[in-house]
């Protein structure tokens, strides 16, 4: 912008980028906010931060607690404990701090590790396989089918619910309660909005208390059949505990790999030029994938508070003051990316914020990375028709960006 242009205050901005149509297309709504600097001061009450460099410090900055966990919230937001999803998601390790934060993912990392996910290569490929057989069949007719529903939402609970030991019958009927549950994490004015979620989160708690049950009497190959024999052996964590991390690994494993997928896909589409790379060059479909997670990701803020009175890039940020990190904001800073608003999988030194950073790094972001590299050559070597329908949406979410419908036709 030049020296004449007004701009807008920073929190009209938040409204719009709050509204239903500002999150159907948040992009312009961030380069607004951008146009203030890296980072948005407003009257030391609450800081916005839009430069990568910036958002990827705090990511990493010991200053700065989650915004989440049980201590945070009763200041933040007072009268959570009354409901299940927040009560439930303080117990994970997720929305927990150190020295919560550090135990439980030691006790959780290991089956994550690289090595062991490399394991999972034919596991993945075979899912993967087996979604994108589905997605012809239900679009063998020619008619549109909800690429949401019918592939993305299936591979992603798909690879999550066998490590879990979640039984396939079982996983359709999860989409709706994962969904309820995800509405919790975006700005909250009104606590009703949480009792969807609150429901759903009692489900999945009397679900899972059943499965460990069921598997600590027959244990299986899965990853929780592993942990229960774990918790025998001396590990640190309670049976609440694995209830509440169960419950994550599900939400978090389906949702955002869902979103990652949907959005992957239509980049794909509307780039026809790129598929024979997709089809025959493993290192141009990893590159594909790392420009996708960066130009549309699937988590576009994350929240941080101010543990105590700090310098932050040279701003002073009061103790207790909120940072709300734009991370799709950062993917897209000229700063950090020539021509950020094009979409060039072949970028160099390409390093999206989406999988977070520091200690909160995505415990199954080699996981999905894989997932996504497994599923696109074989999506275009199957489909080489695939096509946008008209009716594409997003849902009704700033935090967790996804569609909420993506009509397709396969041929």
């Amino acid at each position: 912008m030049n020296g004449t242009t007004t701009l807008r205050d920073p929190l009209d901005i938040m409204v719009q980028l709050l509204s239903y149509e500002g999150k159907q297309n948040p992009y312009p709504l961030y380069e607004e906010m951008r146009a203030h600097g890296p980072l948005v001061d407003v009257g030391g009450a609450h800081v916005f931060v839009t430069g990568h460099a910036e958002c990827a410090k705090a990511l990493r900055e010991p200053a700065l607690l989650l915004s989440t966990d049980d201590a945070v919230q009763d200041q933040r937001l007072p009268g959570w404990r009354e409901h299940a999803s927040w009560r439930w998601l303080t117990r994970n390790m997720l929305f927990s701090n150190d020295p919560r934060h550090e135990r439980l993912r030691r006790f959780f990392g290991n089956a994550f590790s690289a090595q062991r996910v490399v394991a999972l290569r034919e596991m993945v490929d075979r899912l993967s396989t087996d979604a994108v057989e589905h997605l012809a069949q239900a679009g063998a007719d020619g008619g549109t089918v909800d690429l949401v529903g019918e592939f993305s939402f299936r591979y992603a609970i798909g690879v999550i619910g066998e490590l879990l030991g979640i039984p396939p019958e079982d996983q359709p009927g999860m989409r709706a309660d994962i969904g309820a549950i995800t509405l919790a994490l975006d700005p909250i004015g009104d606590l009703g909005v949480l009792v969807p979620g609150d429901q759903a989160m009692e489900r999945f708690a009397e679900y899972f208390y059943a499965l460990v049950a069921r598997l600590r009497a027959a244990p299986g190959p899965d990853m929780t059949s592993g942990w229960i024999r774990a918790m025998g052996d001396g590990g640190e964590i309670t049976e609440e505990e694995l209830v509440a991390n169960l419950m994550l690994l599900l939400v978090a494993a389906t949702e955002a790999p869902m979103d990652l997928i949907s959005n992957t896909v239509r980049l794909a589409v509307e780039h026809p030029d790129h598929h024979d790379g997709l089809r025959t060059d493993p290192e141009f479909t990893a590159g594909f994938v790392d420009e996708s997670f960066r130009f549309d990701p699937a988590v576009q803020a994350l929240n941080r508070v101010a543990s105590r009175d700090f310098e932050f890039f040279g701003l002073p940020v009061a103790q207790g003051t909120p940072l709300t990190l734009l991370i799709a904001a950062g993917n897209r800073d000229p700063r950090r990316f020539t021509d950020p608003g094009v979409f060039d999988p072949t970028r160099r030194d390409n390093q999206p914020l989406t999988l977070s950073a520091g200690s909160h790094y995505c415990l199954g972001a080699a996981l999905a990375r894989m997932s996504v590299e497994s599923m696109l050559p074989r999506l275009f070597d199957r489909l080489p028709g695939l096509a946008l329908a008209k009716g594409a949406s997003f849902r009704d979410q700033i935090v967790q960006r996804g569609h909420d419908r993506l009509p397709v036709t396969v041929k």
